[in-house]
């Protein structure tokens, strides 16, 4: 039942219906936003609110933008609806690893909390409160009782929330913002609400390179495993995990002593095509020049798999040719496949274990080969450039604490300075 308008309110009237048997009483304005194009007839938008003067706001509101020609008609899609559409059609210029990123994210974090609202009712309250949840029990992980164990149930382990980090939940805003942005530029938003939330500091983690003592140690459980070299390689290169396992042959100049690092191996599912070449994290090539101790193991390397060829007959399914041999993979297993991450990390964890670095990982190798570049006097433009940084000052971001040694080397310098005045 639609009752008189309120004096002065022009198209506003006070409504109220009945619905399940209960009344509602609430606001009502109607304004004309433009003509049909096909009929010539005016196109009216109809406003609600709690309160008449909510309700005039927004009629000024679209009042001003139907003037200055700038009204759209608020989309009635779901961001649920409208990251289906972005995962599809939006996401020709990301990598294979991104885009299964994004779309866990999507599916795990996002869908679930926001995906009903409608694209043009998403408030950047709403995804403040989203963040603060996930801050606060936005982790699957295993129940465990007193003891650290994980608590199970009928064969099926128990979960419990726990707190997200705050990295994470700064991911999961960079893909909404993302997507908020292009429903942006195609019309679907006027603003992008996740730029106006407050975001959680990160604490950087702190690096945990091996020790000298470490090293020397490494060096000498290593000699003999089936996954010495690759291990070595990536210690006295710097090299990402990916890059390793994905380096060929013809990346390998032992004339002139370098080595090209131009792609990484990317694990997929067979579904998708299963190991693949992919860019580069930052797509630049780099050339590397290493020690000639890092030569003379891609030498043992190359002598060791030529045997494994000749021992594996039939079975191997590296190479078939002289001339696909120049292009395959270095560093393979006994039978000419592609190295699983898996197994070297397996690797990896037996020998960081009998060195006292039970928690280190293949990629703590990177982190020693840097930080040993600094000590040795490397400058920090040619780590970034041996370790495949976009900028130095990443570089120095992450490599810029100052060790002891490099402290007192300082200082002996600087003495040494004094006294020559």
């Amino acid at each position: 039942m639609a009752k008189k308008a309120a004096a002065g309110a022009g198209t506003i009237r006070k409504k109220t219906v009945t619905r399940r048997g209960k009344e509602y009483t609430y606001w009502e304005g109607r304004v004309t936003v433009g003509r049909d194009p096909g009929t010539g007839k005016q196109v009216q938008r109809s406003f609600t609110g709690k309160t008449q003067k909510e309700v005039r706001e927004k009629l000024q509101a679209a009042a001003v933008a139907v003037n200055d020609r700038t009204y759209s008609e608020p989309s009635q899609m779901t961001l649920s609806q409208w990251l289906d559409i972005w995962l599809a059609d939006y996401m020709g210029d990301k990598k294979y690893l991104t885009v299964k990123h994004y779309r866990a994210q999507v599916s795990t974090h996002i869908k679930p909390a926001l995906g009903a609202v409608k694209l043009s009712q998403l408030t950047p309250h709403m995804i403040q409160g989203f963040y603060n949840t996930l801050l606060k029990s936005g982790r699957t992980v295993p129940k465990r009782d007193a003891s650290g164990k994980i608590i199970k149930k009928d064969g099926k382990t128990i979960t419990e929330q726990a707190p997200m980090s705050a990295k994470s939940v700064r991911n999961i805003h960079g893909i909404l913002t993302k997507s908020l942005s292009v429903a942006v530029d195609v019309g679907y938003l006027k603003t992008n609400p996740a730029d106006r939330v407050t975001l959680p500091k990160v604490q950087r983690q702190e690096i945990h390179p091996l020790t000298d003592e470490q090293v020397k140690e490494f060096l000498r459980v290593a000699d003999g495993d089936e996954y010495e070299i690759i291990l070595k390689v990536i210690l006295f290169t710097g090299l990402r995990e990916a890059e390793a396992t994905g380096l060929t042959w013809d990346c390998v100049d032992f004339k002139v002593g370098t080595v090209k690092v131009c792609k990484q191996l990317q694990k997929r599912p067979l579904a998708d095509g299963g190991a693949t070449f992919a860019p580069l994290k930052n797509d630049k090539t780099r050339i590397l020049k290493p020690a000639p101790f890092v030569m003379g193991l891609l030498k043992r390397r190359h002598t060791e798999q030529i045997r494994q060829r000749l021992r594996a007959g039939d079975a191997w399914e590296g190479w078939s040719t002289a001339k696909e041999q120049e292009t395959a993979l270095v560093f393979t297993t006994a039978t000419g496949q592609n190295i699983q991450p898996q197994t070297l990390y397996n690797h990896y964890k037996k020998l960081a274990a009998q060195i006292g670095a039970p928690d280190s990982r293949v990629h703590d190798l990177r982190h020693t080969f840097a930080v040993l570049s600094l000590q040795n006097g490397d400058d920090v433009k040619t780590v970034q450039g041996n370790l495949g940084h976009a900028t130095a000052a990443f570089t120095l971001d992450v490599y810029g604490h100052v060790s002891e040694r490099m402290k007192d080397d300082s200082a002996a310098r600087m003495e040494a300075y004094i006294s020559s005045l």
